[in-house]
């Protein structure tokens, strides 16, 4: 965030947690991603306690499935601009966006 700060940028933040995305939303990130669907997975420790297997999460419904189950495994923060987006880890990447 502090880089959009840093350039004006105005910006929206989603309390994911608070405000529980739907279907539609992963599935609008995932077309606007240039990523893998699985990239969209956090595989830290909480996707290991869950006892969760990589290689299951790697089409776009099983991405979606997991994520409406399990929200915390989402990757963050997704930048949207226009029709692209960015998974902003590490925050410089979000530049790709800022840049066009």
């Amino acid at each position: 965030m502090e880089i959009l700060r840093e350039r004006g940028v105005e910006f929206d933040v989603i309390e994911y947690l608070d405000h529980p995305l739907e279907k539609a939303d992963f599935e609008r990130f995932l077309s606007l991603l240039g990523n893998p669907p699985a990239d969209l997975v956090r595989k830290d420790k909480n996707f290991k306690a869950l006892g969760l297997n990589e290689s299951d999460y790697t089409t776009p419904d099983a991405v979606v499935a997991v994520l409406l189950e399990h929200p915390k495994l989402m990757q963050r923060p997704i930048i949207i601009r226009g029709n692209r987006a960015v998974i902003a880890r590490p925050s410089e990447t979000l530049l790709e966006l800022l840049d066009d």
